[in-house]
């Protein structure tokens, strides 16, 4: 790998049965795996008693740092390690980045979430990148949701206007600082921000094929504890989540209002792409019984992408959101010059004179 040494950045709760496939694909591209285990206050509906997941997540963590782990490259960090004894993160999130940040030991900070993989071709595109210009600050990717199933995938208005980019990568050195996990922002030892100097975009991956497999809305049970976890949450402002899943995500009663963030239309289309090899491997371990998951039923699903209607339905949406950004990029200085009349008159003036 050259000069390029990555740290691989986690924060998981109840990340089963993505977390072993996760660790699989990343570990011939780390340089260190850092994860961080447990829940913030707001995720205790989903967590145990002592702040730790449900499922069976640190054994995973703890059977493959035993027997999946012959360079050492994985620590596994929890809340008793920073000095909560009882077992809960404070905060919301940031503490658990810094406490991977504060461990890396690489010159490249990796976040990832365990439900997010990666095409190993793709992995090893980026990392040349960064070994043929160490300049390289940041580099956001641009993302795909999968939902209900590997077949399909939600496109919409909330994706299409940012949302589908994830700051993921970061120079990494001793002076550095891992500021907010929302949205990810790391400073460099002068103290700027790490995507203000030489950033590359997700629309520059996405152009080269390049994309973070994101299976986030795959399984009903997961969907479920993110539905749990976003309605407590005060940040997110999601009250209306449950609803959401049963009403969008169960039976499909809302078929443009299937991603959950519901407060735009969303569509659903069929993936023809080739998914990451770990990903395919759990899936089908899932098919095969190993995993005591449920899947959803995916009938519906096929009867909605045969609608014509439906089809008509998704341009229609697709024309609207272009409109509807048009007609917040008119009035957006419309209104800024409505709310501060009398200062914009004076600059103008001044201006002229």
């Amino acid at each position: 790998m050259g000069r390029v040494n990555i740290t691989f950045g986690m924060i998981v709760l109840n990340g089963e049965p993505f977390l072993r496939y996760n660790l699989r694909a990343l570990y011939p591209f780390a340089h260190q795996i850092i994860v961080v285990e447990g829940a913030v206050p707001d995720a205790g509906n989903t967590a145990n008693s002592n702040g730790h997941s449900t499922d069976s997540t640190l054994d995973v963590l703890r059977h493959f740092k035993t027997n999946e782990d012959p360079a050492n490259k994985l620590s596994i960090i929890t809340a008793e390690d920073e000095g909560h004894p009882n077992g809960f993160w404070p905060g919301e999130k940031d503490e658990q980045s810094r406490a991977y940040a504060k461990r890396a030991a690489g010159n490249y900070l990796w976040q990832v979430d365990s439900d997010e993989f990666y095409k190993p071709e793709d992995m090893q595109t980026i990392i040349s990148m960064l070994d043929q210009d160490p300049q390289i600050t940041a580099v956001s990717f641009p993302m795909i949701t999968f939902w209900g199933g590997m077949e399909y995938w939600v496109d919409g208005w909330y994706l299409r206007r940012g949302a589908s980019t994830y700051h993921r990568l970061f120079k990494w050195g001793p002076g550095y600082q891992y500021l907010t996990h929302r949205p990810p922002t790391v400073l460099d030892d002068e103290g700027r921000d790490t995507r203000r100097i030489h950033w590359i975009r997700g629309g520059q991956l996405a152009k080269m094929g390049v994309f973070l497999y994101h299976y986030s809305l795959l399984l009903p049970q997961q969907v479920e504890e993110k539905v749990t976890y976003y309605e407590n949450a005060g940040w997110s402002k999601r009250a209306g989540a449950s609803e959401w899943m049963r009403n969008s995500f169960r039976t499909l009663g809302k078929p443009y209002r299937v991603h959950n963030v519901f407060t735009f239309p969303s569509w659903l289309e069929r993936f023809h792409g080739t998914h990451p090899p770990e990903a395919v491997a759990m899936y089908g371990d899932i098919l095969n019984g190993d995993h005591p998951v449920k899947l959803r039923r995916t009938d519906d699903i096929e009867r909605l992408l045969s609608n014509p209607l439906y089809l008509a339905g998704k341009k229609g949406l697709i024309m609207l959101d272009y409109l509807d950004r048009l007609r917040i990029w008119i009035l957006s200085p419309v209104k800024f010059i409505l709310r501060k009349p009398y200062r914009w008159v004076r600059s103008f003036w001044a201006g002229k004179a």
